[in-house]
């Protein structure tokens, strides 16, 4: 009875937390006051300054693991609290932030609701709904599920996780998401952002010498189906240089190590890498290489018959040595309709070896030349797009001799595929965005700047 009180006490706690710290970023005085980087190391006499968040303050016994999961608290509810903000404002890619998240919602669901995320965008009171009641629900509900499947976790300490600082990667998509999208807005969208068009991404690589694939440079290319007759099945198609709306380009086809992981009939598959540039946090400052660093690496290995890698086992990578460890999927995540909350599984786990369709072995192997390809994505931020905080690039090793690294294009929204990746490196990073872009949110109210 004693521990199922304080179990109950621990979730009162986190909840009531929870919703203070929304509170005070959402309209509370810390949407009013500069954004305060975490104190790790109080002492005992210190008093916090008034302007201090009260919420998820360190202590003088706090472990470093509970240090760095009461900053990644602050940093994941101001987020949430940033979504109001942004909410009719103007996204980099679209008429507004809301558009923009309903759009890349809809295809997405919270493992076995089948329901897509996209629901809750229509505008801030169903937004709202979703964070004040059902997030906590579903915060609660999986930690009670890991508790009965798994046996091996604490409710309380679990709900606190998937509700305070979760680390899935969906939650880290989002986090990326809106730091592109704070970012743009308060900068006036700085060039960098056009990176994300495909056409100008490979204009600007070859004019920088990045090694971007292949591009045709034919006016136009006309497609005919072999048996249709009577002017059907003939489509022409006029090149983006030409100023038509197509990018035509030679099949690219994976490197013979690559394939030697992949069954025999499968797409292209790449190299999923993360970049982040400290030269964005302050543009009023040069950039240099060394503000930008590789933060993961995950081999995307394209199912049997998939046209593209988007259908793909997830193999992290580790970025120090290159040896390919255990893959998992996020697939759970994409599946819609009441039909499938019965037979959608909850959770998926790093213990995929062999690649499913033909047993073939990936984890174990070593990418050889990883240290030589990190840089040069580095380097391709560090050209292309430095003003930009966070950069997802695509790269394929081919079978070309002439071109046997390329980058097929570069995502400023981007998701770690579930890569792992040094936290503290990278909650560091956003908290000092938020620190600049929150000082630069103020000023602007101020000044009554008026956003574009």
């Amino acid at each position: 009875m004693a521990n199922v009180i304080s179990m109950a006490t621990r979730l009162f706690y986190h909840t009531i937390s929870y919703y203070g710290c929304f509170y005070y970023f959402l309209v509370g005085k810390g949407s009013k006051v500069p954004f305060e980087k975490f104190n790790p190391s109080p002492t005992a006499s210190s008093a916090s300054p008034a302007s201090a968040c009260p919420y998820f303050r360190a202590e003088i016994n706090d472990t470093k693991e509970t240090l760095l999961f009461k900053k990644r608290a602050r940093i994941h509810i101001y987020s949430l609290a940033l979504i109001f903000y942004l909410w009719d404002k103007p996204h980099y890619r679209k008429a507004s932030y809301q558009e923009d998240k309903r759009d890349n919602l809809r295809n997405v669901a919270v493992p076995g609701t089948g329901c897509p995320l996209s629901l809750f965008t229509r505008n801030k009171a169903t937004a709202m709904f979703l964070l004040l009641v059902i997030y906590p629900i579903i915060s609660v509900v999986a930690a009670l599920h890991l508790y009965y499947t798994k046996s091996s976790k604490d409710v309380a300490e679990e709900y606190a996780t998937r509700l305070l600082a979760p680390d899935d990667w969906f939650s880290y998509w989002r986090l990326n998401c809106r730091i592109a999208a704070l970012h743009a807005l308060l900068y006036d969208v700085p060039p960098g952002y056009a990176m994300e068009n495909k056409w100008l991404f490979l204009q600007q690589g070859i004019a920088l010498g990045v090694p971007v694939s292949p591009v045709l440079s034919t006016p136009a290319i006309v497609v005919k189906h072999k048996n249709e007759e009577g002017g059907m099945g003939i489509f022409f198609y006029k090149n983006a240089w030409e100023g038509g709306d197509w990018i035509i380009q030679e099949r690219i086809y994976n490197s013979a190590w690559v394939s030697s992981m992949l069954p025999t009939n499968s797409p292209l598959s790449t190299f999923r890498v993360i970049t982040q540039s400290r030269a964005a946090i302050d543009l009023s400052q040069p950039p240099k290489l060394q503000d930008i660093t590789a933060l993961s690496c995950v081999f995307r290995a394209g199912r049997e018959g998939a046209a593209t890698d988007h259908d793909s086992i997830l193999f992290d990578i580790n970025p120090k040595t290159g040896d390919i460890l255990k893959g998992t999927t996020n697939a759970h995540w994409y599946r819609l309709g009441w039909k499938k909350i019965l037979s959608c599984p909850w959770r998926s786990n790093h213990e995929t070896t062999h690649h499913p369709d033909g047993n073939i072995p990936v984890t174990g192997n070593t990418f050889e030349n990883i240290h030589n390809v990190l840089h040069l994505v580095e380097e391709s931020h560090f050209k292309m797009c430095p003003d930009v905080p966070l950069a997802g690039w695509d790269v394929v090793l081919s079978s070309d001799p002439k071109l046997p690294v390329c980058l097929l294009e570069v995502n400023l929204s981007c998701n770690f595929f579930r890569g792992t990746f040094d936290r503290a490196i990278y909650f560091d990073f956003i908290e000092d965005c938020f620190v600049k872009l929150h000082t630069m949110r103020l000023q602007a109210k101020k000044e009554h700047k008026k956003i574009k």
